[in-house]
């Protein structure tokens, strides 16, 4: 039977990390107010809001079938100096934190939640990765915040941009702080007795197609 994944996320980044890996995913953007959940731990605050967007998604979808689906939702938030940073409200704010952030370190925490759309069984959990900042310039901030790639991001910075200039050093998988673990996801299909081979895709030479691996 057909596998078919549903990405309940806006974030380009996060479909570009699976289309690299193989999967092509369907994209359907939550619409949640990330600002309704208020925890004082970012571990419950990235997986409460993953939860919301996975289940957002999942009651606009009806089972097919002829096709089994599933429906991941993620959401990442920085831990730093005893704060939950998401993204930052305005470049002001992106500035003031990458002054605080430079030659120190903090974790980046990213919910996962996958949903079987026909058995609305679930899987999920948080995968955390410590970032190391570089020590910044004060010009090599502003010419940062001025491109508005860390006013789009949870931290106010990312990894597979501009801003991985100025990360020292992570320890973990790399992709949790893109936004979506690819190890986690494997282990979260798992749960589902599903393989993350499933969801491979063959593209053809030049790009031209893609269809799915048998």
């Amino acid at each position: 039977m057909p596998l078919r994944l549903v990405l309940a996320s806006a974030s380009p980044a996060r479909r570009k990390l699976l289309q690299a890996a193989g999967i092509e995913p369907d994209v359907l953007v939550s619409g949640v107010d990330e600002s309704q959940v208020v925890s004082e731990h970012p571990e419950d605050l990235c997986l409460e809001l993953a939860r919301l967007k996975a289940q957002a998604v999942l009651d606009r979808l009806r089972s097919s079938p002829d096709e089994r689906t599933l429906v991941l939702g993620c959401d990442s938030v920085l831990g730093f100096d005893g704060e939950i940073l998401g993204k930052p409200a305005d470049a002001a704010d992106a500035t003031r934190r990458l002054k605080r952030m430079r030659g120190r370190s903090g974790v980046l925490h990213t919910g996962h939640c996958l949903i079987d759309v026909s058995s609305a069984s679930r899987a999920e959990a948080v995968a955390s990765t410590t970032v190391h900042f570089g020590d910044i310039g004060d010009d090599e901030i502003a010419a940062y915040v001025a491109t508005g790639e860390p006013l789009a991001v949870a931290g106010s910075f990312t990894i597979d941009g501009l801003g991985g200039a100025f990360v020292a050093g992570i320890e973990g998988d790399p992709g949790t702080v893109v936004g979506l673990s690819l190890p986690l996801l494997r282990r979260l299909l798992g749960e589902l007795d599903l393989r993350i081979t499933d969801l491979w895709t063959k593209v053809a030479p030049g790009g031209q197609s893609v269809e799915p691996l048998v």
